[in-house]
């Protein structure tokens, strides 16, 4: 596909001009708007409301300068990011992202895609993403808490329970959640929900550690399940070994598939027996170790160097779950060659364009990282609500909600492909047109803002 539509043609060219050297943003959009040409044509309402050029802006953007002490004595600086970008709906909801990669480009991407994943859910919150190319890898717990109070300074001013609430991201989790919500609650005097992702000791919501990777997991079932397939007896590969990889990694062993590689970024390693979860959970989340060591730990398991290899596995169910475009064509071509039938993306955009397409060709059931990924941030919401209740609910109470969300947008991405394109099992342009819609419904009803 490419964008014929003269009118998002153009949307898309301002796009660019206005965003220069920052692909990742201008790959977001490009795909999003190539998905709403059937919208564009049908509703000139929402074209003369100038709903389309209006939602690729953000409203709003904060760059600042965030400076530490590290633990020998010398003078840190780095960047700090917050985008806020479409409120349509409810506060602004979106994580945290530290790491050496962050940078304008990345946050708007994240922060664009924020707005239809967060519509999907059915919940009330509004896009927004931030972050800072603060590495914490590496980092001891006071230079962490260090750079997280610093940051906090800052962005506290920005944020607060009804106007903008973050979350944890790649290299924000619980250590640096607890951090940055004890210097806002320093800085504003407030005990608010304003970060999810907490500790249970103070605020936080069963789950939410195992939101992401489940909620992708129900997700790719009810795809599954709509085309006559199943996880049962399958073979499936996750990418990554951080949170969402290790919880869809836990749940599709649950529901019956047999998971052979993960990763991190230096490579991948291949268990023909199927992953043992207990050592990944051992050597990431406890020992904060490198995937290689699963190996030497593990016997007739593998360890091989280039994390992008692990799409040369094959398998019949790919979860890409590490980072943007880490699938990218001649990985597609790999998985379609060996069989894969289903992709299930539980990060953000980690499939390039022409890989996506290539997929959807070659009749590969897709799952887009804005549906498949949005149990987070769903559960994120719910415990915005169990904070605004002052009240805790079980895990099984949360993870029956997680269950439904999932199953509802899903049914969202069906209708929505079924009504908009050419395949009703398209569920890229689906998940775009059904978020889409209601946050444009609700930019049209409260007039050029």
């Amino acid at each position: 596909m490419a964008i014929t539509n003269t009118y998002l043609k153009g949307v898309y060219d301002t796009v660019v001009k206005r965003n220069q050297n920052e692909p990742e943003f201008q790959q977001a959009v490009y795909e999003v708007l190539e998905s709403l040409q059937p919208v564009a044509e049908r509703r000139p309402d929402l074209v003369e409301a100038g709903v389309f050029e209006r939602i690729v802006e953000p409203e709003r953007g904060i760059q600042f300068r965030v400076a530490w002490v590290d633990d020998n004595g010398k003078v840190q600086v780095n960047r700090g990011f917050r985008y806020q970008f479409n409120s349509a709906i409810g506060p602004y909801k979106g994580g945290i992202r530290l790491h050496p990669s962050v940078c304008a480009s990345i946050i708007k991407f994240l922060g664009f895609e924020q707005i239809f994943k967060n519509s999907l859910t059915g919940l009330p919150i509004g896009g927004g993403k931030g972050g800072s190319d603060f590495d914490p890898k590496g980092k001891s717990d006071r230079e962490v808490m260090a750079f997280c109070q610093s940051f906090m300074t800052e962005l506290f001013r920005h944020i607060g329970a009804d106007t903008d609430v973050p979350a944890g991201d790649i290299g924000t989790g619980a250590r640096e959640i607890g951090y940055l919500f004890g210097q806002y609650k320093r800085l504003s005097g407030l005990y608010e929900g304003v970060l999810t992702g907490k500790g249970l000791s103070y605020g936080g919501s069963l789950g939410r550690t195992q939101a992401t990777g489940y909620g992708l997991c129900y997700f790719v079932k009810n795809m599954l399940e709509a085309n006559g397939r199943s996880f049962s007896g399958a073979t499936a590969v996750v990418s990554g070994s951080g949170n969402v990889a290790i919880y869809a990694c836990e749940k599709a062993a649950q529901m019956g598939a047999k998971v052979v590689a993960m990763s991190d970024s230096n490579g991948y390693i291949y268990d023909r027996e199927g992953i043992r979860l207990d050592v990944v959970k051992q050597i990431k989340e406890v020992e904060r170790g490198r995937i290689r060591e699963y190996a030497a730990r593990v016997p007739g398991s593998e360890y091989h160097e280039g994390c992008r290899s692990i799409w040369t596995v094959k398998c019949d169910i790919a979860l890409p779950c590490a980072t943007q475009n880490e699938l990218d064509l001649d990985s597609a071509k790999t998985l379609i060659a060996n069989g894969c039938y289903a992709v299930g993306e539980g990060a953000n955009m980690p499939t390039t364009l022409d890989a996506t397409n290539l997929l959807l060709e070659k009749g590969v059931l897709f799952a887009p990282g804005k549906a498949a990924n949005a149990g987070g941030v769903a559960t994120s919401a719910l415990e915005m609500s169990q904070n605004s209740q002052r009240l805790s609910w079980t895990f099984d109470e949360v993870d029956e909600k997680l269950k439904g969300i999932m199953a509802g947008i899903f049914q969202k991405c069906q209708e929505a492909a079924s009504e908009y394109a050419d395949k009703p099992t398209n569920y890229v342009i689906g998940a775009n047109i059904a978020g889409f819609l209601k946050v444009a419904e609700a930019m049209n009803a409260q007039g050029i803002v």
